[in-house]
């Protein structure tokens, strides 16, 4: 539309200016020599020769105008609006179409850490591999961001898509050299595909290409995942529990339960783990590992995350000398406003700092390990401890734990188990805790069941062990309770009692 006013408007100025000239000509007596009809024919011919030119010059500036509507400025690539119109201009009925949406793992951290011109050079050396890959098959875009996408129209597209994206992700698998710098970086592929006996529009398309990308993504990356129904019916199900979350926290159906941890040694409690539960007013029970990735992703983890800092503070303030740890999610990691806010929660319950220890995964160091260290320094400065949960699960190096300087590490139940099971685990939990030792840490065994699994973390020198052998989670009035006859009990050995069985 606008490139039409562009040619139409001038042309009627033109009309009208020259339509006056004509009959002013016509009618003025001053030419008189001249016949009226060869001015007219004359005026005829200029505009007519002006029209032809500013015709073909309006044309050219819509073509040109049209062509920057669809290219991207920084790769030359065409663009989403491209995308769509080659899709309807091309695909015939009947057509398999075969969409794939890339995009790039950890692009984030190379414009945090390099700025926005090496990730500028970095977005275009990705557009130059994915069209040396795509031609002649296939088409690429870049969407924006860090968002590409291939279309192929055929037979067996899908087929021949699902390759080509494949072959870009083992190319990705090798660093990419920019100047004096190389980076690795990774891509999570969606795929959908319009058939004959099912056909969608480009942007429904698009969409099923975003939807398996994020599954893509939720299943390590670096991999190509086709659209599924399940997928949509799984967003709608996620959905309805991102709402039931949001009403249970404003209703108080969560509650905090805590599992104590014992001294290796003497068995005494010295500690306890904040466990949030959710009690359904259906009674179905909702398990942390179902809910929290849910909270993560919606947000609503930190408003969670706090209430349950809050919560077990002051359920665990009457608790002298007793550690208290609480789990941190890597979005409230991530949040600049957590330590802030964990420090007023300190203050307005007036619990020690100093018996405070916050566990994080090692997943929290790896998806942003800046934010991550400037967070932890922050928290470090109000005096609370901060541990290493769930080690040995695959990411967390010995760069990592010197890095970030742990208080504590907490093997995890996987690490334990397979100790007790074959030798090459053993060794592999008997080095971990000597480095724990080496770089002045802590050590917990967590998940322990059984005595031979307490045992040997005792023998390997865990300072404390946590698991059902000992206690399960409880509600705080039940601590209290424990607390206090674990007191008597020592009362009682000091005047010279004895006592049958574990101290649990």
């Amino acid at each position: 539309m606008q490139g039409a006013t562009i040619v139409v408007a001038p042309l009627v100025i033109l009309s009208v200016l020259f339509g006056a000239i004509s009959i002013a000509v016509y009618l003025s007596d001053e030419v008189a020599l001249i016949s009226p009809a060869s001015l007219l024919i004359a005026c005829i011919t200029v505009y007519a020769a002006t029209i032809f030119g500013l015709g073909r010059v309006g044309i050219s500036n819509i073509n040109r105008l049209e062509k920057l509507g669809q290219t991207d400025s920084l790769c030359q690539l065409p663009n989403r609006r491209a995308l769509h119109i080659d899709i309807a201009n091309d695909a015939k009925v009947g057509d398999e179409v075969a969409l794939a949406l890339i995009d790039l793992d950890s692009f984030k951290l190379v414009n945090d850490h390099h700025g926005h011109a090496l990730g500028d050079q970095l977005i275009r050396e990705c557009s130059i591999i994915l069209q040396d890959l795509c031609e002649p098959e296939a088409r690429c875009y870049r969407l924006g961001g860090d968002e590409f996408a291939i279309t192929m129209i055929g037979p067996v597209a899908g087929t021949i898509l699902e390759g080509i994206c494949r072959t870009f992700l083992e190319r990705l698998a090798r660093p990419i050299s920019i100047g004096d710098h190389r980076f690795t970086i990774g891509a999570s592929v969606g795929l959908s595909r319009s058939t004959v006996d099912h056909s969608i529009s480009s942007s429904e398309l698009l969409r099923r290409s975003d939807v398996a990308m994020y599954a893509s993504k939720r299943g390590g990356r670096m991999r190509c995942t086709w659209f599924s129904d399940d997928f949509d019916r799984n967003r709608e199900a996620l959905r309805d529990l991102d709402n039931e979350l949001r009403y249970a926290l404003a209703n108080g159906e969560f509650v905090v339960h805590y599992q104590p941890l014992v001294d290796a040694d003497t068995r005494k409690i010295t500690a306890v783990e904040a466990l949030l539960r959710w009690n359904r007013p259906d009674g179905q029970a909702i398990g942390p590992n179902v809910f929290i990735p849910v909270a993560e992703q919606s947000g609503l983890i930190n408003a969670i995350g706090l209430w349950v800092l809050r919560k077990a503070c002051t359920d665990a303030l009457q608790w002298d000398g007793i550690t208290l740890s609480v789990n941190i999610s890597a979005a409230q990691l991530r949040n600049p406003e957590f330590p802030v806010q964990m420090g007023h929660i300190l203050e307005e319950t007036g619990f020690p700092a100093e018996r405070l220890d916050l566990e994080i995964t090692e997943t929290c160091l790896v998806l942003d390990p800046v934010v991550a260290e400037r967070s932890l320094d922050v928290i470090r400065g109000f005096g609370v401890n901060v541990s290493l949960d769930d080690f040995g699960t695959g990411y967390a190096s010995i760069g990592f734990l010197r890095q970030f300087r742990f208080e504590k590490l907490k093997l995890d139940r996987s690490l334990v188990v397979q100790a007790g099971e074959d030798d090459g685990s053993r060794a592999m939990m008997l080095s971990s805790i000597s480095m724990a030792r080496a770089l002045g840490m802590g050590v917990t065994a967590e998940g322990v069941e059984t005595q031979a699994q307490a045992d040997l973390a005792r023998t390997a020198g865990c300072d404390q062990i946590q698991g059902w052998l000992y206690y399960k989670a409880m509600p705080s009035s039940e601590i209290g309770d424990l607390l206090n006859k674990a007191d008597e009990k020592i009362v009682l050995v000091n005047r010279g009692g004895t006592i049958e069985g574990s101290a649990a």
